[in-house]
């Protein structure tokens, strides 16, 4: 049988310790307990409308697929710190962030005619010209679990990404396109890239879109810029107004070469028409008279008496002169061509 011997020094210490702590559970045990329900339930956490929510445990995404990453709205039952953290992702809210890196220190009195490489932001265009940029990007959280793990720094990666794709969209286009016309372009490809950019870092961000506020030249050289381009959009001016007053012209000319080409194949017709009826009938009158030449003769003879007699102002029938013979005094006055007749006067030849 084992015998138990006094007690040691170190019980005989803690002694006094556990008669206070035996006490003050005794007292306070009910709120021990209310802490520790509290606690246990610190890591409820309310999901708003807009919101979906991912839980990190000791620093690792709990869940296997998006699916079970992201928690909608409601009540989202999590362990409490420091094993769980629950993060609210803001997936329906759009943010819009000001972009001034390219423009950096423009508007001073110095920079109006100076520009200072390490201290301004700028680009360069396709055809080495310098001009300044300031964009807003608006965007909204795509991933809600990617973009957990970036928090704050989701910003810094999209001024980053933002910043690099508008230099290298700007750099393959001419200072003039980029200043008038090929801004829509510009914008396009430079979003695009953005995007491109932001995906391959996983930084959950979806650019909703990408907006040119100010786009010029250095302060230094502005006036020269606005010349050209006002010399630009007049020229532009002038070539729609020619187009459109070719679009007018050139219809009603066509028209027109179409109604006198109509015309002039109208009388080549008629000419040949005429022609034809002409060479026929002479053909006839030669058949005619290889048949009987003195009826032919007669008909001819007495066709072209009736043709004068019906163009001549007066006719007098005379006997035929004696043989060998002329006339004396005696004449034909046909009709002048005139509206009045032409009166026969002595000075006139004589028959």
């Amino acid at each position: 049988m084992r015998r138990h011997g006094p007690p040691s020094e170190v019980a005989r210490l803690a002694a006094p310790l556990a008669h206070v702590l035996d006490a003050a559970w005794q007292r306070m045990h009910w709120w021990v307990a209310a802490m520790a329900v509290l606690y246990a339930l610190s890591g409820i956490t309310v999901v708003r409308a807009d919101e979906v929510a991912v839980v990190l445990r000791w620093g690792r995404l709990v869940g296997d697929t998006p699916a079970l990453q992201e928690h909608g709205p409601g009540l989202l039952f999590a362990l409490p710190r420091p094993v769980d953290r629950v993060v609210r992702v803001p997936v329906r809210h759009v943010s819009e962030l000001a972009l001034a890196t390219l423009a950096a220190g423009v508007g001073t009195d110095q920079e109006a005619t100076t520009l200072d490489p390490l201290k301004d932001g700028y680009a360069l265009t396709g055809d080495q010209n310098i001009v300044h940029v300031q964009m807003a990007v608006r965007y909204r959280i795509r991933d809600a679990a990617a973009w957990a793990f970036y928090g704050p720094r989701s910003e810094d990666a999209l001024r980053v990404e933002v910043t690099a794709a508008m230099v290298r969209s700007i750099g393959e286009i001419g200072v003039d396109r980029a200043l008038s016309d090929g801004r829509k372009d510009l914008i396009a490809a430079a979003a695009r890239r953005a995007q491109s950019g932001l995906d391959a870092s996983h930084a959950g961000i979806e650019i909703s879109s990408l907006e040119l506020t100010q786009l010029a030249p250095p302060a230094a050289l502005a006036r020269d810029f606005d010349a050209v381009q006002s010399a630009y959009i007049e020229a532009e001016t002038q070539r729609k107004e020619a187009l459109a007053f070719a679009a007018s012209v050139v219809p009603g000319a066509q028209a027109t070469g179409d109604a006198r080409v109509q015309t002039a194949r109208g009388d080549v017709d008629a000419e040949l028409a005429q022609a034809q009826g002409d060479a026929d009938a002479f053909r006839a009158l030669d058949s005619e008279y290889r048949a009987n030449p003195a009826v032919a003769r007669e008909r001819l003879y007495r066709d072209a008496v009736e043709r004068a007699i019906g163009a001549a102002g007066s006719v007098q029938w005379v006997p035929p002169p004696p043989s060998g013979g002329r006339y004396n005094g005696f004449r034909i006055t046909l009709a002048s061509p005139s509206p009045t007749p032409r009166a026969a006067s002595e000075d006139d030849d004589e028959r």
